[in-house]
């Protein structure tokens, strides 16, 4: 018997020692291909960049996965403590697998086989990250054997805490939320910090499902699910059972986040800069490094922008007339669902989409495009409305044919989907209206820092993507003309020289080129000054003649105009292709002063952990980081920014354009009156492009409006006419926001009144002057001279149709110098 069981003992001996072997071997094979797990100690998690205003407030976010990552010490104890309730409770005391759960789980999934029951894993947090970082999903024995090696081994280099910061910021919690602070502001619009206990119960169910504890398709079992993991917070001792009694009374609660941005219009703005990240840092750098950018961005100056460009485009197109419906859909029966398909401008919410439901020549019957509720579904219930005669009569004229109606019945019929904003304070009444097709561009900049403060790339972006402050190429026209006098200024010629108005024809290559003005107005001579308030081109041909192209071009480059701008005579008149953008840069530099600004969206970037890696502002500052007053003086800001202008020539081109706003053309345009505004109309052939820059002592803004294949803006489509107006909108309520100030005077100029026809020096009552800015060594003529002109003599006649300073005039030479 004794042999026997010695017998028996050896047998399993040797089979233990087999097993053992086999064991051995099998785990040596799977072990000689587990990854490296010490790369954990350096993860980083794709993290989601996200987008500030200039206040702080969030404009976009970018990721592939939505995660913002936290560390442990910001994690609340509630938090872990629903974590470790729900998935692993012994996780501070097993050494990464947990026998007892283990156990568990093997009794349970015996007791249930057969049944159809899903197997319950037993998977510990730490072999969750082991899995989640370093394997694969796959539901095979090797994986799970490879699972439990890693885990040991992680549990014996990193810390617990440091297992579940990887765990709490790696998981899935569905609708595109990674990690739990994305988490809590998905499901909750809250910080973690925020939560209560409910909401943390809530969070800490989702890992395990996140599809199947739907808080709208599958509110009861996201309770049930809840409730199940508040009653292991207390049984835990976590909380205590009146607070879980309490917890499990709250609803759901959950407040679905939309939309990462809260900053109103801000579209294009966030997209320009999503480009520039791109090409500065690449698209990895964006979708996954978890960068905090915080732009230039004003709200208040954006929306204002925003206001401004989309009533000016609104208002030219309804000139047009009406061009048709968005859609036409079947009327009868239950129109709701299908007007609920047709896609609406997000960015417009003023507007929305309604079917005509009857129309009369009394007004317009309207079925409001209904909404989805919470669950996604429509309710049952239709909103309606009205457009009363009054509220459509721009819509009479027909754009396509140019027929005019004589009602509404006239213009739509049942089952047009057109788009309506309701009339303020008028509950269920509307205004027609229609996207415009006219588009444009606009920017708003700080002159003194180059911040783009606002942009606008088009009527909205839900219309169009297309960012047309930025990307769309256009003539400036005489816009341009600006950079053309401030050469001649800054090259020896005063506000007060004279050029001639009449026509001109310049041969060039066996081509004649014959500039005229606008309506073909003009004749005579003239100071610089008239030349520019009345935006004449022929003086400006002159102007540019005389001096050279060359010197034209190499202004317009050295003011970011033009990379390289070709030196020909139509460019002085704005024939070339440029952006909104670089426009209002150029104009900045004449606003302060001459020194070269960089315009940026961006004023700075930090990566995940803080550390700023781009920062707009180059100027440095000695002595600004003393952390006590000692009766020092005020640090220095060392201004190392590049003078492309002198400051006297900047006075006198503003002063110059001071003109074209006060009696030029862009007279009556700009209703602001306590502050001084200088600025510019442009205007293309054929008028296909409106244009308008101008400026205060502290804001710059430019804007053009144009069809985006170009085309004629129809007769009186000008700058004075359709852009100017568009800017007085823009700066009426943006001027509001700042104390007035005024244009500063550089010391050493010498302030003359001066004949304003002539440029000479004005005789003691005489009644058509101006006071001019002059440099240093130079004043008003003594002696006619017309620019370009050669020796002119004028006839007795003729010089007391100018003034009495003109007859002592009969000179020759370019004149300005004197």
């Amino acid at each position: 018997m004794i042999r026997l069981l010695g017998y028996f003992f050896g047998l399993a001996c040797v089979l233990f020692l087999g097993a053992a072997v086999v064991g051995a071997v099998y785990l040596t094979g799977v072990s000689r291909d587990l990854p490296n797990y010490e790369v954990l100690a350096s993860y980083e998690p794709p993290v989601t960049t996200r987008v500030h205003a200039g206040n702080g407030a969030l404009m976009a976010e970018y990721a592939r996965e939505r995660r913002l990552f936290l560390p442990i010490q910001a994690i609340p104890d509630r938090v872990k403590a629903a974590f470790l309730s729900a998935e692993d409770k012994n996780f501070y005391t097993h050494p990464g697998i947990d026998p007892w759960g283990l156990g568990r789980a093997i009794l349970n999934n015996l007791q249930n086989f057969g049944s159809g029951r899903r197997p319950e894993g037993a998977s510990t947090i730490t072999q969750q990250v082991a899995k989640n970082f370093l394997l694969s999903a796959d539901q095979t024995i090797d994986r799970k054997v490879k699972e439990a090696i890693l885990s040991f081994r992680i549990e014996q280099t990193y810390s617990k805490d440091k297992i579940l910061e990887l765990y709490l910021n790696e998981i899935f919690f569905g609708l595109n939320s990674y990690g739990i602070a994305s988490a809590a502001l998905t499901y909750f619009d809250k910080p973690v910090t925020e939560l209560t206990i409910a909401e943390t119960a809530y969070m800490a169910s989702l890992p395990k499902g996140p599809a199947n504890y739907h808080p709208i398709r599958h509110e009861q079992a996201a309770l049930e699910r809840r409730n199940w993991v508040i009653d292991r917070m207390a049984e835990n001792g976590y909380i205590t059972t009146s607070d879980a009694a309490e917890a499990k009374k709250q609803p759901l609660g959950v407040k679905l986040r939309r939309s990462g941005a809260s900053v109103f219009a801000s579209d294009f703005f966030s997209d320009e800069v999503r480009r520039q990240i791109i090409d500065k840092y690449g698209d990895k750098a964006l979708y996954e490094g978890g960068l905090s950018v915080r732009t230039s961005l004003d709200p208040d100056l954006q929306l204002l922008a925003r206001n401004a460009l989309q009533r000016g485009l609104i208002n030219y197109d309804e000139r047009r007339g009406f061009r048709g419906p968005v859609a036409q859909i079947n009327v009868a029966g239950d129109w709701g669902p299908e007007l609920a398909k047709i896609p609406a401008m997000r960015d417009v919410p003023e507007w929305r989409l309604a079917v005509v439901t009857a129309v009369s020549a009394k007004g317009v019957d309207l079925g409001m495009q209904p909404q989805p509720g919470a669950n996604g579904k429509l309710e049952d219930q239709r909103e309606t409305g009205r457009i009363e005669p009054d509220n459509m009569k721009w819509s009479y004229r027909d754009a396509k044919s140019g027929k005019t109606a004589k009602a509404p019945d006239g213009v739509v019929r049942p089952g047009d989907v057109v788009y309506v904003e309701q009339i303020a304070g008028k509950q269920g009444s509307y205004r027609l209206r229609q996207p415009p097709k006219v588009q444009g561009g606009m920017v708003v900049m700080d002159p003194h820092t180059g911040r783009v403060l606002a942009m606008v790339g088009g009527f909205a972006y839900g219309q169009s993507e297309f960012n047309r402050a930025t990307l769309a190429m256009r003539q400036p026209g005489s816009s341009f003309k600006p950079i053309v006098y401030a050469a001649a200024l800054d090259n020896g010629y005063t506000p007060a020289s004279v050029l001639s108005d009449d026509p001109l024809e310049i041969v060039s290559g066996g081509q004649v080129y014959r500039p005229d003005n606008y309506e073909g107005e003009g004749g005579g001579t003239n100071t610089l000054r008239f030349a520019i308030e009345h935006s004449r081109n022929r003086m400006t041909v002159r102007l540019a003649q005389d001096m050279g192209m060359d010197l034209v071009a190499q202004y317009a480059e050295r003011f970011g105009i033009y990379d390289k701008m070709l030196p020909v005579l139509s460019m002085s008149l704005g024939a070339g292709e440029t952006t909104v953008l670089r426009m209002v840069s150029a104009y900045s530099v004449i606003a302060n002063g001459g020194k070269q600004i960089k315009p940026t969206l961006i004023d700075r970037i930090q990566d995940r952990y803080g550390k700023t890696i781009f920062r707009h502002e180059e100027r440095t500052c000695d002595g600004c980081n003393f952390s006590n007053w000692a009766r020092q003086d005020e640090p220095n800001i060392q201004d190392n920014r590049e003078r492309v202008l002198d400051p006297m020539t900047a006075y006198q081109i503003t002063s110059m354009m001071e003109g074209v706003v006060t009696r030029g053309t862009a007279a009556g345009k700009i209703p602001v009156k306590d502050r001084p505004v200088a600025g510019k109309t442009g205007t293309t052939n054929d008028e296909k492009d409106a244009w308008f820059v101008g400026f205060t002592p502290d804001l710059v803004a430019g804007l053009y409006v144009g069809f985006d294949t170009p085309a004629p803006l129809g007769r009186g489509g000008t700058g004075g006419v359709i852009a100017a107006p568009i800017f007085g909108d823009f700066l009426k309520d943006a001027a509001k926001r700042t104390a007035p100030s005024k244009f500063q005077v550089p010391q050493g100029m010498t302030m003359m009144a001066v004949n304003r026809k002539t440029g000479m020096a004005a005789m003691e009552g005489d009644p058509d002057t101006i006071v001019e800015a002059f440099k240093p060594g130079t004043g008003p003529a003594t002696s006619f001279s017309v620019i370009g002109a050669g020796e002119q003599v004028l006839q007795p006649e003729e010089i007391l149709k100018t003034s009495p300073q003109a007859q002592q005039a009969v000179t020759s030479g370019a004149g300005g110098l004197f």
